[in-house]
């Protein structure tokens, strides 16, 4: 019974590798992918806070129309269906609109991050489990080699070593990157938060002129 768990072990080792590899692989191509995604969002999102903040100062609230000119973006659409439905039936349907639009955008800018979360999480005990592994392997072979073969098992447990850094090396970048894509995943929402209350300073508004 013995001998068949270190028989797998020995494949399950190098297989814990491969592993390792296939997910820096998969890490690094979401990284990118999320950097360029949020990267173009965050720019919108920083350009649609400074206009905001000066119809704010002017309080022009006409203004809002114009900023609807990119309805893929979550603040441009927002502001756009909130407008159309006060025009169409004269009635505040902020709150409920803003919340359809974040509950059906959200998903698009967290793609990726529950996976890098995962990694992040699981990476380095992959790894020390491969270590286990490869210390298990290297102790066999020194039982079964006559004379102790003590520089055969510092040989065995310094290779086995390597899975350890592996997982240390496929966490971090995804516990850094996780981090980074949910603080502007955040910033953005917020921001959309401050499109709300412009929208509800214009409904006041227009409500007060008629």
């Amino acid at each position: 019974m013995n001998e068949r768990i270190f028989a797998i072990a020995h494949y399950v080792d190098q297989g814990v590798l491969y592993l390792l590899l296939a997910l820096c692989f998969f890490s690094i191509f979401m990284i990118f992918e999320r950097f360029s995604y949020l990267k173009k969002k965050v720019k919108h999102s920083k350009i649609r806070q400074k206009e905001l903040k000066a119809i704010l100062e002017s309080q022009d609230y006409a203004r809002l129309e114009k900023l609807t000119t990119d309805l893929n973006e979550v603040e441009d659409r927002a502001i756009h269906l909130s407008l159309e439905h006060y025009k169409k039936y004269n009635k505040s349907g902020v709150d409920e609109i803003f919340k359809y639009v974040e509950q059906s955008e959200k998903p698009k800018y967290e793609k990726f991050l529950g996976f890098l979360a995962t990694v992040g999480s699981n990476g380095p005990y992959i790894g020390l489990f491969g270590t286990v592994l490869g210390i298990m392997k290297a102790f066999n072979d020194m039982s079964a080699t006559s004379g102790g073969g003590g520089g055969s098992v510092m040989s065995g447990i310094s290779s086995a070593l390597i899975a350890t850094a592996a997982g240390l090396m496929v966490a971090i970048p995804a516990v850094l990157a996780f981090n980074f894509f949910s603080k502007q995943v955040k910033g953005i929402f917020l921001g959309l938060d401050s499109c709300k209350e412009i929208l509800f300073l214009y409904e006041k508004t227009k409500n007060l002129e008629s």
